[in-house]
């Protein structure tokens, strides 16, 4: 099992910044796909930004382009979302996505592992 842990929610003001990190613990053997979504009261969870690794590419939401970054520390196996620029409707809360492959007992196997969800407000 590949537990995930987000950490770097908080209060911010509109036109403030803030990175959420999302840590994965396991025996990881690769990471295939990384993604943040997030999910405001009312509103379906929606995805905000996503990294496949073979084919390189970067999706953002039409939202939060130019504003948001998503970035992944290989070696620590863990996934960023650098936010700039916030404002009022990016408040939600935040959910990592990491799919790969680990080791279960000897076995390497297929994961899709979920952060806890983090709370990101934004508001004067």
């Amino acid at each position: 099992q590949v537990q995930l842990v987000e950490s770097g929610g908080g209060s911010v003001q509109p036109g403030g910044f803030l990175r959420l990190s999302c840590a994965a613990y396991g025996s990881i053997f690769s990471i295939t796909a990384i993604g943040w979504y997030r999910q405001s009261p009312g509103k379906e969870r929606e995805l905000v930004a996503a990294d496949v690794t073979s084919s390189g590419n970067t999706n953002y939401a039409d939202s939060v382009k130019g504003r948001f970054t998503i970035s992944r520390d290989n070696a620590k196996n863990t996934v960023y979302l650098q936010m700039s620029s916030l404002r009022p409707e990016d408040t939600a809360v935040y959910y990592c996505n990491i799919v790969g492959y680990a080791l279960f007992y000897g076995s390497k196997r297929d994961f899709n592992s979920w952060g806890q969800g983090t709370q990101v407000t934004v508001s004067s």
